[in-house]
């Protein structure tokens, strides 16, 4: 079974002797877990994409630095593939920029978020509505975002959600799942980039309490992955 990567984003220049990019964090990442499952990795920020939906079984976008509410013409060709994707039944894994913008082409609405910056460790709530593989109702992991899903597509469900983001997580039966946060992140690297940030993007404030964060708090990696690979593969929990 072959799974498409589509690469909206790379690691920094900086980090690239230290990390692989976005793309092969997941094909590595999830191939430890789901031995049997192939990747390509089709890089669409360089309008690199498929010939066709069907030549991969499903497919995963990663995060950006872009804005998934841009009108860039590779974002503006990424939404036409996800409808049809959609349109196909085809399974679809979303991570931040993707989450973003899979929401966008389904009909919902992307900003920038009033509240700044989410970044370090974010605890989320589950949803009780949804059954998720998750075990409990209280996971945590990175984030790294300052735009959000502000009004989510009506056909998904919203199953993970904070205070400071409403819609971190989205769901469309078996076919759909999205996440606002990095599961791909190690801690390791999350602290990389708030460093690479502070005083950047990131005023030092933000960057301090985000690298508490990181120190204290435990990530659920393991679980959300596992998740990704089984979802990928169709074999999931029936949901909403």
């Amino acid at each position: 079974m072959k799974i498409g990567i589509l690469a909206a984003g790379i690691t920094p220049d900086v980090l690239r002797s230290k990390y692989p990019t976005y793309a092969e964090m997941f094909a590595q990442q999830i191939a430890a877990m789901e031995p049997d499952l192939s990747f390509e990795i089709f890089d669409v920020r360089l309008d690199e994409f498929p010939e066709s939906i069907d030549c991969c079984d499903a497919w995963l976008i990663t995060g950006s630095k872009s804005d998934a509410y841009g009108d860039d013409p590779w974002i503006t060709r990424l939404c036409e593939f996800i409808r049809e994707v959609d349109a196909k039944n085809k399974v679809l894994v979303g991570i931040c920029f993707g989450h973003q913008v899979i929401a966008r082409a389904l009909g919902g609405r992307v900003a920038k978020f009033d509240g700044g910056w989410g970044v370090g460790v974010h605890h989320y709530q589950v949803a009780d509505n949804v059954a998720t593989p998750l075990g409990r109702k209280d996971i945590a992991f990175c984030a790294f975002h300052q735009d959000q899903v502000l009004e989510k597509p009506e056909k998904m469900t919203s199953f993970l959600s904070s205070d400071f983001c409403q819609h971190a997580g989205l769901i469309y039966k078996d076919r759909i799942l999205t996440f606002q946060g990095h599961p791909e992140f190690s801690k390791a690297y999350e602290k990389e980039l708030l460093d690479l940030y502070d005083g950047v993007t990131l005023t030092p404030a933000v960057a301090a309490k985000a690298r508490q964060t990181v120190a204290q708090a435990g990530i659920d990696n393991q679980q959300l992955m596992a998740w990704i690979g089984t979802f990928l593969k169709g074999k999931c929990l029936h949901n909403p």
